[in-house]
């Protein structure tokens, strides 16, 4: 389930979070928020838009979108793509009514509490279990998830790793992928032509032949 959700701006300026219930793992999801906190800091226009980070028991799920960060901090065994169905939902809705306001310098911190509900209630149908029976049928043009950057909390906190490699990695991916691609076509047209190059051979000799008997 999503069990909590933060709106910032892409300066680190917060505008708004959900109200959460109190549970037994409030503490847990206290020290998600933080680091939450820390990944938005550490942010920049080379950032991948949109990443999976995984962070103990929990998946942290953010989008960015017309500079504004929205984030969604989800048990793993919530389904990565219909946590980012409703980070879409979450980012059309909060640009829609609020997007002017959000990004103008007179913005203050968490001046758009009142967001909340529509949090509130967006949380409780992604919750609900006809949501993820349907979850196919939910936003089909958000973008395959399996394409998101996925990364480990460790590494991006403790380890020195920047969002930036994320990006890095995304690009070499993608330029591997195409290099393969084209190693793969060449090789298909190289057994295409040692697979016919007999019969090629064969009907130059006969077209030969029959010219040469022409010409007599």
């Amino acid at each position: 389930m999503v069990e909590s959700t933060l709106i910032y701006r892409y300066d680190a300026l917060p505008l708004c979070g959900s109200v959460d219930d109190d549970n037994d793992n409030s503490q847990s999801l206290l020290e998600q928020k933080k680091k939450c906190k820390i990944l938005i800091s550490r942010m920049t226009p080379n950032s991948e838009p949109q990443a999976t980070i995984e962070s103990g028991d929990y998946n942290i799920h953010y989008l960015i979108s017309q500079n504004i960060v929205y984030i969604c901090i989800c048990k793993k065994s919530y389904p990565r793509k219909l946590a980012f169905s409703y980070l879409s939902e979450v980012a059309s809705e909060f640009y829609n009514s609020h997007g002017h306001d959000a990004l103008a310098p007179t913005a203050r911190p968490f001046g758009f509490s009142s967001f909340d509900n529509f949090l509130n209630k967006t949380k409780k149908i992604y919750q609900d279990q006809r949501a993820q029976s349907n979850l196919d049928k939910l936003n089909n043009d958000l973008a395959d998830v399996k394409k998101v950057m996925t990364k480990n909390i460790e590494d991006l906190l403790y380890r020195g790793d920047s969002l930036d490699k994320m990006s890095d990695l995304s690009s070499s991916l993608k330029q591997d992928s195409l290099k393969y691609r084209r190693r793969a076509q060449r090789i298909n047209l190289e057994a295409l032509i040692k697979q016919y190059i007999p019969f090629i051979g064969v009907g130059f000799i006969f077209l030969f032949i029959c010219w040469y008997y022409w010409r007599r």
